[in-house]
């Protein structure tokens, strides 16, 4: 039974776990598959492995994680294409066990270059289907393109309207200020002239006297 520790991660730990990891990804196991493996090793649990690997250890193995996938890739690639050259190779025995009455050399020549030219054949229909997906999705993305374009030549011409719009906004706002200012001062004028007309005035007589003019 794999025991439980509480202890902290030891470089040792960390390197375990990246080795283990490392390998599983790149021969196309899982990570949980890996986790459980480490903490077999190191007399932890997969989820504290796990949690381990996501929150540190992972960080510093980008380079070696994108590169274990890549050799995983390639190792897919290269198991796919021995399991085609067995398909062509069933496909080419199975023509010649059905012909053993012709000339056994002839026939297996003759069998083996048929079915490669169906292989070929068929490689040909998914080539021709992958072409047509192609050709739609960059039709579509010449659609999106030209969308983008006009919103950006929309956006522009909104941009410079607001633009306009802010000075109409502000010169409106200069002479609506300014025009307080005249009819703040002719109210001042108005009031003045009228506190002048009705101070009394005087004037002075022949004999030296004031009196007051109406």
């Amino acid at each position: 039974m794999t025991a439980v520790r509480q202890d902290a991660w030891s470089p040792d730990d960390d390197l375990i776990l990246a080795e283990v990891t490392l390998r599983h990804i790149r021969e196309g196991g899982t990570q949980l598959g890996a986790f459980e493996e480490v903490g077999e090793r190191i007399a932890r649990t997969s989820a504290a492995c796990g949690f381990r690997w996501n929150s540190c250890v992972r960080k510093r193995y980008e380079e070696a994680i994108q590169l274990a996938k890549q050799q995983r890739q390639k190792r897919n690639y290269l198991k796919k294409q021995t399991n085609v050259a067995s398909h062509i190779s069933a496909v080419a025995e199975q023509e010649t066990d059905s012909l053993k009455y012709q000339d056994q050399g002839f026939v297996e020549d003759a069998i083996a270059i048929e079915a490669v030219i169906r292989y070929l054949k068929q490689w040909k229909t998914v080539y021709s289907d992958l072409q047509r997906q192609i050709s739609r999705l960059e039709k579509e993305l010449k659609l999106r393109e030209d969308e983008l374009y006009g919103l950006r030549q929309m956006n522009d011409k909104l941009s410079r309207e607001a633009s306009h719009a802010q000075l109409d906004y502000q010169s409106v706002n200069d002479d609506y200020k300014m025009l307080i200012q005249i009819m703040d001062r002719a109210r001042r004028l108005t009031v003045l002239n009228e506190e002048e007309e009705l101070r009394p005035r005087f004037k002075m007589d022949a004999n030296g006297n004031l009196e007051r003019i109406e």
